[in-house]
């Protein structure tokens, strides 16, 4: 079945708003659970997510995130503001079955996003990284847990994101000094740890990287269930390595609806999957396993403007379903 769903990210601050938006707009889709940076600290991805850490908290510094030895009012703050999702989620999707999704940020995008207490990223240790993961792992099985008790109809389906990603393999983060680059972690390194953070879920998984040339033969051997990547921004060979994917069985969630509400036909979106679709070889008939998501998250949008886009996901994912039966 051809679905629609979204990054995760939304405009505004108020969680209850946001989710009956969501569960509106994605009726008979994917709905998630939004997050909203906008509230600020603790809201953002890296600082939610660490929030979900466990035994390794973290306080906010002027640098970013940092590991610290015992949690602070930034660790106060940040479980507010879960308690407050959760107990949200739990109202809006009250007799929901279903299947729903939870995003958090990938081990990667997190050890690029938290320092370590000597001032460098933790991404520079491989020890600390290692740690982070499998705190990151476990925060995920009991965030799972908690959500499957408020909302027991609903089929989870685990998000991992990873925008940092491409720059932990190239070397491109910078040093704290900002005069150097860290050094490339080896992509063994990086696909056991995708490995350890997707094995935390038991049912479906995604992992989202909407950069440019997403590095897509690690993601595929991480196995996921489905790969979430922003095709507007694909070539030739991205779209190979895409069709290599759906051939061994992951779907694409295809990020084709530029998020500056520029292009909402539901025939326009559906041209820019299909007709590289076409290109690569596949058959239309397997566009029914694609879901078709906005290019990248909402937040920053207007929310005019994010229910546009949404909106628009959920007509190209009825137009593929029609094209694909064609």
């Amino acid at each position: 079945m051809t679905i629609a769903s979204g990054i995760g990210s939304w405009p505004g601050t108020s969680i209850r708003d946001a989710l009956s938006q969501v569960r509106e707009l994605l009726d008979g889709h994917l709905p998630y659970l939004p997050e909203l940076p906008e509230r600020g600290p603790g809201a953002d991805l890296v600082g939610r997510t660490a929030g979900l850490l466990v035994e390794l908290p973290v306080d906010l510094q002027p640098i970013g995130w940092r590991l610290v030895d015992r949690p602070g009012r930034d660790a106060s703050r940040t479980a507010a503001l879960w308690r407050e999702d959760l107990d949200e989620l739990a109202e809006a999707f009250d007799g929901y079955t279903g299947e729903l999704k939870l995003q958090v940020a990938g081990p990667w995008t997190l050890a690029a996003g938290v320092w370590l207490p000597r001032g460098e990223r933790a991404v520079v240790d491989e020890g600390a990284s290692r740690d982070l993961t499998d705190s990151l792992a476990e925060g995920v099985r009991q965030h799972l847990g908690a959500v499957r008790g408020l909302v027991p109809g609903a089929e989870l389906v685990l998000q991992v994101d990873e925008p940092s990603l491409p720059a932990v393999l190239e070397g491109r983060l910078p040093t704290a000094s900002g005069f150097g680059r860290l050094r490339a972690v080896d992509p063994q390194q990086a696909l056991a740890a995708l490995r350890t953070v997707l094995a935390a879920h038991d049912g479906r998984t995604v992992i989202h990287c909407c950069a440019d040339r997403p590095p897509l033969p690690l993601l595929r051997s991480a196995t996921p269930s489905a790969l979430s990547v922003d095709v507007t921004l694909l070539g030739p060979r991205g779209w190979e390595g895409i069709a290599v994917a759906a051939e061994s069985g992951i779907r694409l969630h295809a990020g084709a609806v530029p998020t500056d509400g520029s292009r909402t036909r539901a025939q326009e979106v559906a041209d820019a999957i299909v007709e590289p679709w076409r290109r690569v070889g596949m058959p239309l008939s397997s566009l029914a396993d694609v879901g078709v998501t906005p290019a990248c998250g909402l937040a920053g949008r207007t929310p005019e403007t994010a229910r546009t886009v949404q909106r628009a996901a959920v007509e190209a994912a009825a137009e593929l379903a029609e094209r694909s039966a064609a």
